[in-house]
C-alpha cells in the first residue's frame, strides 16, 4: 500500500511540532533552574549569520502551515514574522499551528502529488509537483529548522537527547 501525501505531512508535522514544544519547555525550566535570562536563550545562535532560536522555530511553524495549505489548495495563512520573543510565546506559537494542522483532513490533501505548487524563490518562479514540494522541498526544511532549534538548546546546555527530538512514536 502506497502512503498517502496527508500522513507523509500532517502527522509528520504534529509529531515533531509536538517535540520541539516539549523541547522548549524544558529549556525554560533549564533556565528558571539555573536563573538564566530566557531571552538570552531565545536568541541564541549557533553562529553569528545564523538565525536565533526563535527564528528557527517560526520558520518550522511555517512550513508546516504553508505546506499544509499549497497540499490541500487553500490560501496560505498569514501569520505575523517574527512576533515570538520569549520560549513561552514560541509555545504558543506552536500550539496556534498543531491547531491549524488538525482543520486538515487527508480527503484534502491526499491526491495532491501531482497538483502544481509554485515557489517565488530569489525572484524567480519554481515549479514542482506537490510530491516534489512535500519530500524535495517541504520536509527537508522543516527539519532543518527543528534541527537547528534542538541544536541551540543543547548548546546552552539544555539536558534534552535524541529521543527528546523525535518525541513520541
Amino acid at each position: 500500500m502506497a502512503i498517502g501525501m496527508y500522513s507523509a505531512s500532517i502527522p509528520v508535522y504534529q509529531r515533531q511540532l509536538a517535540a520541539i514544544s516539549k523541547v522548549l519547555e524544558k529549556g525554560s525550566a533549564w533556565a528558571a533552574a539555573r536563573k538564566a535570562d530566557e531571552a538570552v536563550v531565545a536568541a541564541t545562535r549557533l553562529i553569528p549569520d545564523m538565525l536565533p532560536l526563535t527564528r528557527q522555530v517560526q520558520i518550522a511553524c511555517r512550513f508546516a502551515e504553508e505546506s499544509a495549505a499549497r497540499l490541500a489548495g487553500v490560501e496560505v495563512p498569514k501569520a505575523p514574522e517574527n512576533a515570538e520573543k520569549t520560549l513561552a510565546e514560541l509555545r504558543a506559537r506552536i500550539a496556534a499551528v498543531q491547531a491549524y494542522l488538525k482543520g486538515f483532513k487527508p480527503e484534502r490533501i491526499d491526491g495532491s502529488e501531482g497538483r502544481e505548487v509554485v515557489l517565488t524563490i530569489a525572484g524567480s518562479p519554481l515549479k514542482l509537483t506537490g510530491e516534489q514540494y512535500l519530500l524535495h522541498f517541504a520536509l527537508p526544511n522543516f527539519y532543518f529548522h527543528c534541527t537547528t532549534a534542538y541544536a541551540m538548546l543543547r548548546q546552552c546546555g539544555v539536558e534534552i537527547g535524541k529521543r527528546d527530538f523525535i518525541g513520541g512514536l
